[in-house]
């Protein structure tokens, strides 16, 4: 990858149960993740964080549903400001707050391919199914939505946030790594048409193949890339600075390699990073991780 880097924070923390996801944009910043790109090669614009407003200050409303307007008007600025990065011709790299980002963020990545008469691919690592509707949730925290949005179901306006929706196709859509799924989101999941590697599968398969297969089954037939990256995809044990942490998750390493994969087929355009907590973290060690995870996906090798 030879494009420049804008990166870009949305440190919302309104689609989650838990505080924290607030922090990250800065703890990110803070384990150097500008410098590292620059090391590497890169020219790399901070373009700063969307503002979001912190959940103490507004009122949660619907339970179906919290933070709603919230939630939807920051997902809106995201867009925006995605877009223009994307118009640019920058490499965008998202750094989250929860997972509900990627409703704004996959929408800027996906208009203008979208708009020309393309396709976007969808890679989603995650230890989280995050394909509730607000019929399926039993918390009603958006943050386990995104996935259902971007693909059309749900919410109306969250679904037809920039105007089109919807933003990927199931066949175009691969998720990894799931592990602790609601019981109705269960459901959905089985009726959706996308490409799911369960943990199960990953432990059967290995990292390496199931990466490999969903590489070519989000770029079949796609003009773009989009990777979204929940930290709680990774083991605890090797980040345990998430708000919904669940064991038995890929290692250390299995993170990295998925990641090289990703970087040595050419055909990533765009990546979220999200979910880090630093309020449950350990000496700053999953920021740091999260940081080296992006690294790997724009290329840096061991040698």
């Amino acid at each position: 990858m030879n494009r420049p880097i804008a990166v870009l924070g949305i440190p919302m923390d309104l689609g989650a149960g838990h505080r924290g996801v607030d922090m990250a944009t800065r703890s990110l910043r803070i384990a150097g993740l500008g410098d590292k790109l620059r090391a590497l090669g890169f020219a790399v614009r901070d373009a700063g964080d969307v503002a979001a407003p912190m959940p103490e200050t507004v009122s949660a409303g619907a339970t179906t549903l919290k933070f709603y307007e919230e939630i939807l008007a920051t997902c809106q600025l995201a867009a925006e400001a995605a877009g223009r990065i994307v118009a640019a011709g920058e490499f965008p790299i998202f750094l989250g707050g929860d997972h509900s980002i990627a409703i704004g963020t996959i929408a800027a990545a996906a208009a203008p391919v979208v708009r020309s008469g393309g396709r976007l691919g969808l890679i989603w690592f995650d230890a989280h199914g995050d394909f509730n509707t607000p019929a399926s949730s039993p918390s009603g925290n958006i943050h386990g939505m995104p996935l259902a949005v971007v693909q059309g179901l749900g919410d109306a306006q969250l679904v037809g946030l920039g105007g089109f929706a919807p933003k990927v196709r199931p066949e175009d859509t691969v998720l990894i790594g799931i592990r602790d799924v609601d019981s109705r989101e269960r459901e959905l999941l089985r009726a959706s048409g996308m490409h799911i590697f369960t943990m199960r599968a990953v432990d059967e398969l290995g990292i390496r193949e199931v990466v490999t297969r969903a590489i070519a089954m989000a770029t079949r037939d796609t003009q773009a890339l989009h990777v979204s990256f929940d930290m709680d995809f990774v083991d605890p044990q090797y980040a345990p600075g998430v708000g919904t942490p669940c064991p038995g998750g890929p290692t250390y390493r299995e993170a990295h390699l998925a990641m090289e994969l990703i970087a040595d087929s050419g055909r990533l355009t765009s990546l979220d990073l999200v979910e880090v907590n630093p309020i449950f973290d350990e000496r700053n060690r999953t920021s740091e991780l999260a940081v080296e995870l992006i690294l790997s996906a724009v290329g840096q090798r061991i040698l």
